[in-house]
């Protein structure tokens, strides 16, 4: 086991050298070269990809609506958004799109209240923290709810 060990570690060492190695070429490149440097790093430099780049991305409804949700005026937005103060949005979203697409409800609303509970470090007591994560998911994924977001 701890031979083991010893061995993940170096191998970690080892890709972390490699890494590094290679920011340092990337960074040395473009101090001789300039923002020509890109020709060596990147295919098609000069292609369309500017003008195609959002034929590529991948559309993700649930959190596209979940960020539209949290810049929105409803009171569980305005309440994550006090409650989160300073955190991205955008991170947050990401990881709340990962708590809805837990497929039992209690699940999700104790992962919502988990990610908001590392998200900060606000004295707010749990069972508040709790109705704020309930209110998020109900809001978010039951058909009755007026705000829906999106049926997951």
């Amino acid at each position: 086991m701890v031979n083991q060990q010893q061995t993940n570690h170096s191998t970690q060492l080892e890709s972390l050298t490699e890494a590094l190695a290679a920011a340092r070429n990337m960074q040395q490149d473009w101090l001789n070269y300039g923002l020509n440097f890109v020709h060596i790093y990147v295919e098609d430099v000069e292609g369309d990809w500017l003008e195609t780049w959002e034929d590529d991305e991948i559309s993700n409804p649930l959190f596209d609506s979940i960020k539209d949700f949290l810049v929105s005026d409803d009171d569980v937005a305005i309440k994550l958004r006090n409650y989160v103060g300073d955190t991205s949005l955008f991170d947050l979203a990401v990881d709340l799109e990962e708590c809805l697409r837990i497929s039992r409800e209690n699940d999700k609303t104790f992962a919502v209240k988990d990610v908001l509970a590392n998200d900060n470090d606000n004295d707010i007591d749990d069972l508040e923290l709790l109705d704020i994560a309930h209110n998020f998911v109900d809001r978010c994924c039951h058909k009755n709810s007026e705000t829906r977001i999106i049926e997951v």
